[in-house]
C-alpha cells in the first residue's frame, strides 16, 4: 500500500463495504489537524470520517461540520437524528478508527445511560396508563 492510500484510509480498492473498517489507527492530534474546510475529518462513533467532499452537499451547512472538527461529533450527529440514508453514506468516508475509539463509544453510551437516569424514572410513564385502566375499570363498574 503507498503513502498517498494509507492517507486516504483506501487499502487499494479504494472501496470500503459498509460496516467494514480500513484498519488505519488516527490520533486525535492527527484528527485535530483536519479541522479547516478544505481538508476537515470528523470523529463520530469511534471512527473518523473524511467529510470535506460533503460539506457543500450537506443539508445543515458546513458551519455546522466546522463546528464539530477536531473533536468528537457523535453527540451531535446522534442528537440531529440522521436517517438511514446518511448513515449509509459514512462507510465511503472512512478513513479509519480513533486511537482508544472503542473506550471512548463505551464512555458515551455510558454517559448517555446516566443522562436517561438524571431525567427520571422510566417506571413513572407507567402511571398514566395505570390511571387510564382505573378510570375504565371505574367506568365499567358503573354499567
Amino acid at each position: 500500500m503507498s503513502n498517498t492510500e494509507q492517507q486516504n484510509g483506501s487499502g487499494g480498492g479504494g472501496e470500503e463495504k459498509k460496516g467494514e473498517s480500513s484498519g488505519r489507527q488516527v490520533t486525535m492530534e492527527e484528527l485535530g489537524q483536519h479541522g479547516s474546510q478544505g481538508d476537515l475529518w470528523l470523529l463520530v462513533d469511534g471512527k473518523v470520517y473524511d467529510v470535506t467532499k460533503f460539506m457543500d452537499e450537506h443539508p445543515g451547512g458546513d458551519e455546522v461540520l466546522t463546528a464539530e472538527a477536531g473533536k468528537d461529533a457523535t453527540e451531535a450527529f446522534e442528537d440531529v437524528g440522521h436517517s438511514d440514508d446518511a448513515r449509509s453514506l459514512l462507510p465511503g468516508m472512512l478513513v479509519g478508527s480513533i486511537e482508544g475509539g472503542v473506550e471512548k463509544a463505551k464512555k458515551t453510551a455510558s454517559s448517555a445511560n446516566q443522562t436517561i437516569q438524571k431525567n427520571g424514572n422510566p417506571a413513572l410513564m407507567f402511571i398514566p396508563l395505570a390511571l387510564l385502566g382505573a378510570w375504565f375499570a371505574y367506568k365499567h363498574m358503573q354499567q
